[in-house]
């Protein structure tokens, strides 16, 4: 870890990541093209060399006319027999001087001034003396080749990953070719392609590739995706009179701390970061306890990318780790997804400071199935099933977890039965096993909070459907009854439906497991009203044929996110965050950026009278 950047809470550190990041862009630029990165340091010290080498050549051209100027004086001097030897060696080297002098100033005139030095960082360069764009575009080719061959990785792999033939053919084209329009073209392509694959989790051809050909992809996306932020960011301006105008400007907030949860560790630090770094900021990130490896290995893949004290990573429990970052006086912001009674006291921890704060924070979502899901048996059916089901997707340990079914009570029956038995065909086993849909919970605390839920909700009354105990993981018998450790060390529960009414703690709490209570409704009037029936607002699913029901029933929910007809689909560019007790803040989305900035406003004034109060 290092430590926090010089400046105080509430400022902008004195660099900007965006540059830093760009910079490493830049250099990989450098390593490919064979160009040299013109940073400020590198400029001064070439107009320096540049200089030296000018005065050196303008003394030795200089020199060889001084002296034949001196020569001409000397042999004039000579023949004036009156003239002392001092004075015509004096009058001799003012000669040279004035010479060299003469000759430095022609040299000035002609040369026209300073010109900078190619780089892939100097906008207004076209191409490096003495190297064409083919040339350039060739040793991006070759270079790109060489590294794929010392991976192993022939184009048929790329091929067989889904690199479109025209990337393909830019990597296998003679070096010679002389149509640099359509290689600068290609090469673009092949980067953003690059860029694709290594995003893809499916593209299991592309895996083996090592950090220095990541490392291209990655300065590539980041130079991208900097142009792009840095072109499309604007503030705004209005002219409030004739003599007065209003500028708008956006600006980073400083030092921002964010914590992150144990249930999605890289994909909540990647929600968080990812915004906080585009705008600016310098950040501080404590994973939680349970979790501290991912982060870690991600780190080693991508640190490089920035420089010391842009992304900071602190390990440690809650209250030695978390807890002081949250009152931080050094902090400009506080972000943090969790469970509602630890956001309580983050925003506690934070008002001491009075910095903002953002929370992403636990939910109790209701799933609704309208009665025209079932009429017909058909593909959209068997997503509604597959809808119904999607309480145990990663374990359950999911802050929008369906953990409430609400179904329409002239299918309820059939439904139910249709859901059970989808419910039952989890394959509950080892995570690393490709046949598992459903693996261990996280830990043993998260076990055990589980498995006493299940007492709850017996004795509550609810009924249960399906599950509600101990699981059997791959074959291994594991503890019955929920009495004691799983014999194999993991701690597997069976995916769970109670069936029960809307005030049962087990439809009112957040039991973070593979567990949903399902109720049934009469009317959309009620549906409504039993979804709103709880303290939270983080998500909600609507599933019906109707289109009229579609629109009015998620406006009526109070809810951040409510999927219609689908459910754990979680794109760009769609808001995500929570109503009521689940927080506030959206993530996954621009919106995200002005959680991370400050807005300046520039009241400028062109009149040059007073106003005339004193």
């Amino acid at each position: 870890m290092t430590d926090f950047p010089d400046g105080p809470r509430g400022h902008a550190p004195a660099y900007d990541p965006r540059d830093a990041v760009t910079t490493y862009a830049f250099e990989v630029d450098e390593r490919l093209l064979g160009t040299e990165l013109a940073t400020p340091k590198r400029r001064l010290a070439a107009l320096l060399i540049d200089l030296l080498l000018a005065a050196l050549i303008a003394a030795l051209g200089g020199i060889l006319v001084g002296f034949a100027v001196a020569f001409i004086f000397f042999r004039i001097a000579t023949r004036r027999r009156e003239e002392r030897p001092l004075r015509r060696w004096a009058r001799a080297t003012l000669a040279t001087l004035g010479a060299v002098v003469l000759f430095v100033t022609v040299l000035a005139v002609i040369g026209g001034g300073w010109n900078a030095p190619f780089s892939s960082s100097n906008p207004d360069a076209v191409e490096a003396p003495g190297r064409s764009p083919e040339a350039i575009m060739a040793t991006l080719r070759d270079t790109v080749n060489q590294q794929l061959e010392r991976e192993g990785i022939p184009l048929e792999r790329l091929e067989a990953a889904g690199v479109p033939p025209a990337v393909l053919g830019f990597l296998a084209a003679d070096s010679s070719s002389t149509d640099a329009t359509a290689q600068r073209e290609q090469s673009v392509q092949l980067l953003r392609r690059y860029t694709a694959a290594f995003a893809d989790e499916d593209t299991a051809a592309l895996d083996s590739l090592t950090a220095p050909t990541r490392a291209l992809v990655a300065g590539a996306q980041i130079a991208q995706l900097r142009s792009q932020l840095r072109r499309a960011e604007e503030g705004s301006i209005s002219e409030l009179d004739a003599d007065t105008v209003s500028i708008q400007l956006p600006e980073p907030l400083g030092v921002v701390g964010q914590i992150i949860p144990w249930n999605f560790p890289l994909l909540m630090a990647a929600w968080k970061l990812a915004p906080a770094l585009a705008a600016g900021n310098a950040v501080v990130v404590k994973p939680a306890e349970q979790t501290p490896v991912s982060i870690i290995e991600w780190i080693k893949l991508v640190g490089h990318l920035l420089p010391d004290g842009v992304l900071n990573i602190v390990h440690g429990y809650g209250p030695e780790a978390g807890k002081p970052l949250a009152k931080s006086e050094r902090i400009a912001k506080i972000a943090f997804t969790g469970e509602t009674t630890t956001g309580r006291l983050i925003m506690q921890y934070a008002s001491e400071n009075i910095i903002p704060v953002t929370l992403e924070l636990g939910g109790k979502s209701p799933n609704v199935f309208f009665e025209s899901v079932m009429d017909a048996d058909d593909a959209f059916l068997d997503k509604c099933l597959e809808g119904a089901a999607m309480f145990a997707l990663n374990q359950g340990e999911v802050c929008t977890c369906p953990s409430r079914i609400l179904v329409q009570e002239s299918i309820a029956e059939e439904f139910t039965e249709a859901v059970v038995e989808r419910v039952k065909k989890i394959k509950v086993g080892n995570p690393l096993d490709d046949e598992t849909q459903v693996g261990a919970q996280a830990s043993n605390d998260q076990f055990e909070k589980i498995k006493n839920y299940f007492d709850v909700g017996r004795e509550e009354g609810a009924e249960v459907l399906v599950g509600g105990k101990v699981a059997t993981a791959q074959g291994v018998a594991v503890a019955a009854g929920g009495d004691g450790a799983p014999a194999n060390g993991g701690y597997y529960i069976e995916p769970t439906i109670f069936r029960g009414h809307n005030r049962m703690r087990v439809f009112q709490e957040e039991i973070f497991g593979p567990v949903t209570s399902l109720t049934t409704f009469k009317d959309e009037d009620e549906a409504i009203e039993i979804s709103n029936e709880t303290l939270y607002g983080l998500g909600a699913g609507v599933w019906t044929r109707d289109a009229h029901q579609l629109y009015r029933v998620p406006r009526a929910i109070k809810a951040g996110r409510v999927w219609v007809n689908c459910y754990h689909l979680y794109p760009a560019h769609a808001t995500f965050g929570g109503y009521k007790k689940s927080g506030f803040g959206r993530e996954n989305h621009k919106m995200m950026l002005n959680h991370y900035r400050q807005t300046k406003n520039m009241l400028v004034s062109y009149d040059k009278n007073a106003m005339g109060f004193f």
